[in-house]
């Protein structure tokens, strides 16, 4: 018969940007372990709220799966002494194992026989294995900040108030650290009981919504969505649903009511980020928006209960909300007083990293790379706009209202070059060059912004490369992989045929105040994006073969790398594929023992290697000139060509003859035709079966 467990931990609040991971450790560890106990088990479902952490497994099979295993002992030769007794090495072996010599058998293994017995274990019963999983499944739940309470040694997120721990309707009866497994849960901290005894799933999810616990975070996660639209169309608005602030929220409470708060109309003459910035970041409201996307003075947030005395708590807000613009409204009135060039000057007191000097200093690296990159990416007509942007790009950082909302940071920075008189490119590219802040984020979409952005983010990448510091494992701090990301992304999406080496050449140059060995430095630099760029192509549905065979052709033009891979990653299921790869791989194996490239046609003897030069000559010329329009496939195809001369050379004609001219002359038109193939990838890193 099938069981199920019902599991809860019950803990103090916990905060909201740790609840996705530890339902997702809860999910995988509670499976790691079934699996490892050799434990069946059907559908698992993971459920939290502020309060809890719920774990629920349905189709438990009522005990282990029995256990058989093969285990390998000392070779035969060693096992026994001239009396045909056990030595020492066989006795350990058995007394490991509780065996005896009726259990052993020898068998062979590799090319000499060893000792060999079967280990028997019947399956235990799974409550009993259970009450050893239980506790471990709590510890192994981990996280960035952990803490210990009331002199006990287990780490948690926050104090473990309770555990509820039901077996098909029986407590598992467990304790960890003093903590006591039962089958009692509370409800909402203020609105719900204290103690709520249950036996069953169907009545522990019952009685929580009695008790004003909506367990299921999808389920909260929709009727707030749906109370917010409500209320916005209250108000003749439209919600502003920003879904990483509805997934924070929706951790932040177990039963949540909608409602709508108000704040002076005067407010509104402020940029509109500095509205929205507190709302959202700071009391994690959701603004509310007229049709054509203006401000209306309002704002919708949730609340962790009932509408019982609802007013009271929309003035609270409302309160609280006030302060925070009155803020705002007083830094922005101040930083306006002066012109954005003016905060220049003060980022000479702002230190970047103390190899790497000061914001100022860094500001300084930006506009000298940015004047060289303008050249290289062809955006000669923006380059005084770029360099005006480039030189006030930091500046909003050393402002009142960065300084109180970082969150700000390039928003401030445009809104006050307007306000100094500077035009919309270089504003927008002020705000831009921050772009992309996260994944998903949007690109710049100016070409000033384009450029100053990769030159900030490959600023701080060569800097903390040049003095040692490099992203290693899971430690990242200076997040180099994210600014790496970026840039990729930037080439890409703007289709920039530029070699990634010169701009981590060019961006080095600045830092001659440092002792380094560049070219060793620029090396790990395109490795580390290498790596970068095999992760993001994977991501995008590339094969990994074909990401190994374009990245052979080399790294340094990252938007053709990315048109050749998806091109390549479509030309590879070509019905031929097989044969063609064949060929190609047969011509790169001795394509490598060349010495040299050069053909001389005096040496060309047999009529299938002169057929085959000749159709090379021409493939070549079409090839090249595909490559030159971006026409990868229709290069691909040129390829085919050559396969059936490539075939009749290696059937009747001995590519290692005896002649040494002969046979370099035949090697080197291998290497020239393997050369041209790396012009787009190498064909033989491509797998097929």
């Amino acid at each position: 018969m099938n069981k199920y467990l019902l599991f809860e931990i019950g803990c103090e609040e916990i905060p909201a940007r740790f609840m996705e991971s530890s339902l997702k450790q809860l999910k995988e560890n509670s499976k790691k372990f079934l699996s490892e106990n050799r434990i069946n088990f059907g559908d698992i479902k993971t459920y939290g709220t502020p309060r809890r952490l719920t774990l629920i497994i349905e189709g438990l099979a009522d005990n282990q799966e029995d256990l058989e295993e093969e285990i390998k002992g000392p070779a035969k030769r060693i096992a026994f002494d001239d009396n045909n007794e056990p030595t020492k090495p066989l006795q350990g072996f058995m007394k490991s194992k509780g065996l005896n010599l009726e259990n052993l058998y020898f068998k062979l293994s590799g090319k000499e026989e060893y000792v060999f017995a079967k280990l028997k274990e019947e399956g235990k019963n799974t409550e009993d294995v259970l009450k050893d999983i239980l506790p471990n499944l709590i510890k192994s739940i981990n996280y960035p900040k952990a803490m210990k309470w009331g002199g006990k040694q287990l780490r948690f997120t926050r104090p473990i108030r309770w555990i509820l721990s039901i077996y098909n309707g029986e407590v598992l009866d467990f304790e960890i650290e003093g903590i006591q497994s039962s089958n009692v849960t509370r409800g909402h901290r203020f609105l719900g009981k204290e103690s709520i005894t249950v036996n069953s799933v169907d009545e522990y999810l019952d009685e929580l919504r009695k008790n004003y616990v909506i367990l299921d975070q999808n389920e909260r996660k929709e009727i707030i969505r749906k109370q917010c639209i409500e209320v916005g169309d209250s108000l003749n608005g439209q919600v502003l649903m920003d879904e990483e602030l509805l997934n924070e929220v929706t951790y932040l409470l177990e039963y949540p009511t909608a409602f709508y708060g108000e704040f002076e109309k005067d407010y509104l003459k402020l940029p509109k980020e500095v509205i929205i910035t507190p709302m959202k970041e700071h009391q994690r409201y959701f603004p509310v928006l007229k049709e054509d996307g203006e401000l209306l003075p309002n704002f919708i947030t949730v609340r962790n209960g009932t509408d019982y005395k609802i007013e009271n708590v929309k003035a609270g807000n409302e309160k609280v909300l006030e302060a925070r613009l009155a803020d705002a409204q007083f830094f922005y009135r101040e930083d306006t007083k002066i012109q954005l060039e003016k905060y220049i000057e003060k980022l000479k007191n702002v230190v970047f990293q103390e190899q790497l000097g000061t914001i100022y200093d860094k500001t300084l690296r930006i506009e000298e790379l940015s004047k060289k990159l303008v050249s290289e990416f062809g955006y000669e007509q923006e380059r005084d706009n770029t360099i005006r942007a480039a030189k006030l790009c930091k500046s909003d950082l050393v402002t009142n209202m960065v300084f109180e909302f970082t969150e700000l940071q390039g928003v401030m920075g445009r809104e006050y070059a307007k306000i100094s008189g500077d035009n919309d490119v270089v504003a927008n590219a002020i705000f831009e060059h921050y772009l992309p802040r996260f994944s998903g984020d949007m690109l710049p979409t100016t070409d000033a912004g384009t450029v100053i952005s990769i030159a900030d983010k490959m600023d701080s990448i060569v800097g903390f490369f040049a003095i040692g510091i490099q992203p290693t494992g899971s430690q990242d701090p200076y997040a180099l992989r994210r600014q790496a990301l970026g840039i990729i992304n930037i080439l890409m999406d703007k289709n920039i045929n530029v070699s990634l080496k010169n701009i981590i050449d060019f961006s080095l140059d600045n830092y001659e105040n440092l002792e380094f060995n560049k070219e060793k430095v620029s090396l790990e630099i395109l490795e580390f994006f290498n790596q970068r760029i095999k992760n993001m192509f994977s991501e995008m549905g590339v094969r990994y073969d074909v990401i190994d065979a374009v990245i052979s052709s080399g790294i340094d033009d990252i938007s053709d790398m990315y048109n050749r891979a998806k091109e390549l990653n479509v030309w590879i299921k070509k019905d031929e594929i097989t044969e063609i790869l064949t060929a190609f791989n047969r011509v790169s194996t001795l394509a490598q023992k060349a010495e040299s490239s050069e053909i001389k046609e005096e040496y060309l003897q047999a009529n299938e290697e002169k057929v085959l030069y000749d159709e090379f000559k021409k493939v070549k010329d079409i090839v090249k000139a595909s490559i030159d329009k971006k026409e990868y496939s229709k290069a691909l195809d040129e390829f085919i060509v050559l396969k059936s001369p490539i075939d009749n050379l290696f059937e009747t004609v001995m590519i290692m003859d005896k002649d040494e001219n002969i046979r370099n002359n035949r090697l080197a038109l291998l290497k020239q035709i393997y050369d041209t193939m790396l012009l787009i990838c190498d064909l033989s890193k491509i797998v097929y079966k």
